[in-house]
């Protein structure tokens, strides 16, 4: 008899002083989890979001360069193309309920000035890869344990 688990992933919000301010308290936070009934979406207890693998198609990291989004008016405020934030999401059967989230209240026309190579559903499906650590390895290695058919996109060349 082997007691062999599948390996989950998951991470947590890097512990700053600036969780005492916004009241989260100095708990540790989570972030992103891949397990055996499918994905959470973390952040604060509002915009965690949970997705079993039948809503699942794809897991997604995909970036957001901020040259691309910078605007005051009409008026393009160009950064250096290096400014980037990378975002680790899912991709979704359409039709799938609405998850809660950071960007829950977005809409489609939103989503694409702030990155329109992604698909709205995905970019509402995604969380920002900012004070926490992300191993894409490990990401695969507990994709292929609990959902061996769903495949895991590194998106983040595409603009």
């Amino acid at each position: 008899m082997s007691n062999w688990e599948p390996p989950v992933y998951e991470t947590y919000l890097t512990r700053t002083p600036v969780q005492l301010l916004f009241g989260v308290g100095w708990k540790r936070i989570l972030m992103f989890r891949v397990e055996h009934a499918g994905v959470i979406l973390g952040g604060t207890l509002k915009q965690t979001a949970f997705v079993p693998w039948q809503d699942i198609t794809a897991v997604v990291i995909w970036r957001r360069y901020l040259r691309d989004v910078t605007t005051l008016g009409q008026l393009r405020l160009f950064t250096p193309s290096d400014e980037w934030t990378d975002f680790v999401g899912v991709r979704r059967h359409p039709g799938a309920p609405p998850l809660p989230g950071p960007n829950s209240k977005l809409r489609p026309e939103q989503t694409a000035k702030l990155a329109r190579h992604i698909d709205h559903d995905l970019f509402l499906a995604s969380r920002a890869i900012r004070l926490w650590r992300f191993d894409l390895e490990l990401l695969r290695s507990a994709v292929g344990a609990f959902a061996p058919h769903t495949p895991v996109h590194d998106e983040r060349h595409l603009r």
